[in-house]
């Protein structure tokens, strides 16, 4: 069951209210779960009840990403503000230095989170920040392709194409390996989250300038790609390797870029695995 909550973060000129939306499930250590740009915490629902058999986890909407209104003015969608976001969602959900997963831009983020030691452990499935200018190019080029034709796309029209396989393969196959195997009533929802999620622009803007550089020492980290990534290309996981030599780095065979749907026994063990590895887990 999703549920809201409403807190106070810092801004340039006092503080801003910010509301987020969550579903919360299970029992044993928080993991929290963040999502990629223009998806939205459903893309997290293939593994949810696995991990909430080890783990009390909280899947979050990033703020202007599904059932999260977007930031107020006087809060930029920048890696500083998530961050004071998520840590202040931390405090309001009385998490104490939970586990992180996240996706694509949520890797980044939890990536980020681990940098400044407020989580327990990271995993990290095809994190941003780890392209070239030429790769980064390129994946926002595919996204916002992605965008435009979510936007375009009339709803009855995203219901037909949704019921069958050819269908739900022509408004996935960029992030899922399977898309065949994703649930009508899923495509058509993620279509409508990417088509109308109000910080897509501003976040993938703030992206242009995003590189991941630091080696988190005394964090336990995860990063996974799948081998069939069609956005972020499976070579960015040897880079982020070099970059934090101490991370797991596990490929995830016949997933795409959210590896969630297209196999989900392997992405829990990984993340469970992955969270395990934090002392006292």
């Amino acid at each position: 069951m999703s549920a809201t909550v409403s807190f106070k973060v810092p801004a340039p000129a006092g503080t801003r209210d910010v509301t987020v939306s969550y579903q919360r499930v299970g029992r044993g250590d928080p993991l929290v779960l963040l999502h990629g740009i223009g998806h939205h915490r459903q893309a997290w629902d293939p593994v949810v009840d696995i991990l909430a058999t080890e783990r009390e986890v909280i899947a979050v909407d990033l703020p202007g990403f599904g059932a999260s209104p977007d930031l107020p003015d006087g809060l930029a969608h920048d890696l500083p503000t998530i961050n004071s976001v998520l840590g202040a969602l931390f405090e309001a959900l009385d998490l104490d230095r939970p586990h992180v997963a996240g996706n694509s831009l949520g890797g980044l983020l939890a990536l980020e989170l681990g940098r400044e030691n407020s989580v327990r452990s990271v995993t990290a499935l095809a994190p941003a920040g780890f392209w070239t200018e030429a790769e980064r190019r390129y994946a926002f080029g595919v996204l916002l392709t992605m965008r435009g034709l979510a936007q375009r796309l009339p709803l009855g029209v995203v219901e037909r194409m949704s019921r069958s396989a050819v269908g739900r393969t022509a408004l996935t196959s960029t992030i899922y390996r399977r898309p065949a195997r994703r649930a009508p009533e899923a495509v058509v929802a993620e279509t409508l989250a990417l088509a109308g999620a109000t910080a897509f622009e501003a976040t993938l803007h703030t992206g242009t300038t995003v590189r991941f550089t630091d080696p988190l020492p005394g964090v336990p980290v995860t990063v996974a790609w799948g081998a069939h990534d069609r956005i972020l290309l499976r070579r960015q996981g040897v880079r982020a390797k070099r970059i934090i030599p101490h991370a797991r780095l596990v490929r995830l065979p016949g997933c795409g870029h959210v590896p969630m749907n297209d196999d989900p026994a392997l992405v829990a063990r990984v993340i469970l695995d992955g969270s395990s590895r934090a002392a006292g887990a």
